[in-house]
């Protein structure tokens, strides 16, 4: 894996699936991985050279999610979903971004920092992130991973719906 560091300049990620596994790449190079040990699992695993984590369903319905570190088994931050699948993200140490999702055909999924800027913006069909000049931010593989969980939970939320649709009819 690289570090993240070496992506900033160009800000293109791709993403490759294979069976359950995800890897974030830059120019043939990976980043970091998101894993989901089995079907039936509602974890995934993800890692880099900043660490790590699992991702997990937590609250009322599942409607939130939790980042707990993978050696020390403590949980880093908590997930509130809003309509939408957006949300907002709070780290133990209080740091909160959020997650918002903007278009349906092409949608596209921002990271803001609580200021108000903009950390990331992942164009989901391009495969593609932008990473804003001078984002030097230490969480940024850790937040991009998350963020590129939550497009897979939303899309597998979708997929149920639809199913539950033509079912019902």
């Amino acid at each position: 894996m690289i570090p993240l560091p070496s992506a900033i300049s160009s800000g293109l990620w791709s993403s490759t699936t294979r069976s359950r596994s995800y890897e974030l790449k830059l120019n043939a190079e990976v980043v970091g991985t998101l894993q989901r040990p089995s079907f039936w699992s509602t974890e995934y695993l993800a890692e880099s050279l900043a660490g790590r984590w699992t991702f997990r369903h937590s609250g009322f319905l599942c409607s939130g999610a939790e980042i707990v570190d993978t050696s020390s088994k403590q949980v880093m931050a908590t997930f509130k979903s809003e309509w939408g699948n957006g949300g907002t993200l709070t780290f133990a140490d209080g740091q909160t971004f959020e997650l918002r999702r903007a278009g349906w055909w092409r949608p596209v999924w921002s990271v803001i920092a609580g200021g108000g800027q903009p950390v990331m913006l992942l164009h989901r069909r391009e495969k593609t992130v932008e990473l804003p000049a001078g984002t030097g931010e230490a969480r940024l593989t850790l937040l991009l991973l998350f963020t590129w969980y939550r497009v897979l939970q939303a899309e597998e939320d979708a997929a149920s719906a639809a199913m539950v649709a033509v079912i019902a009819s």
